[in-house]
């Protein structure tokens, strides 16, 4: 019995077909694992900016007490300097009276949210008549602070502030 050409391409076509269906059978389901995978990436992706948002104003918190605390500190005498070499054209500032300022600025004021504990890092002092704060802050993140309190980590933030108190 002899084939025709036509008959060749029914049967070619009966089997194009049928690898088809095994095809559509076999990618079934994969658009779920697809929207899934998709659904964690956009998910990590939100998480990270709340966490970065909360770190910068964390940051932003500590900037702030930092400067209010060389404003503190610009304006505090060390009396025995200026007793001894008289008060001119600035205040005399030396790096015992800066950081004495600025520790008791700290201790009176509140800690903002966000920070979880702050300290005057041990650089803060006098920069001839300009006081230079430097703070240092462990910051709160929302949704992965508990994996790094985990692991034994934390977001240590350090700013500094300077500020100077002229005598016009």
């Amino acid at each position: 019995m002899k084939t025709t050409y036509a008959g060749r391409l029914r049967r070619r076509c009966r089997a194009a077909r049928a690898r088809l269906a095994d095809r559509r059978a076999r990618d079934e389901g994969q658009i779920g694992v697809l929207a899934l995978g998709l659904f964690v990436l956009v998910m990590l992706l939100v998480l990270g900016t709340i966490d970065v948002t909360a770190a910068q104003l964390a940051r932003m918190r500590l900037l702030d007490t930092a400067d209010s605390a060389a404003l503190d500190a610009a304006d505090s005498l060390d009396e025995r300097a200026a007793y001894e070499n008289g008060v001119l054209e600035k205040l005399a500032l030396t790096n015992e009276s800066v950081a004495s300022a600025a520790s008791a600025h700290l201790a009176r004021t509140p800690m903002p949210p966000g920070i979880r504990g702050w300290s005057v890092v041990p650089e803060t002092g006098a920069d001839g008549a300009t006081a230079v704060v430097t703070l240092r802050g462990t910051a709160t993140l929302p949704m992965s602070g508990w994996v790094l309190e985990s692991l034994g980590g934390s977001v240590t933030i350090t700013v500094t502030s300077r500020a100077r108190a002229p005598l016009d």
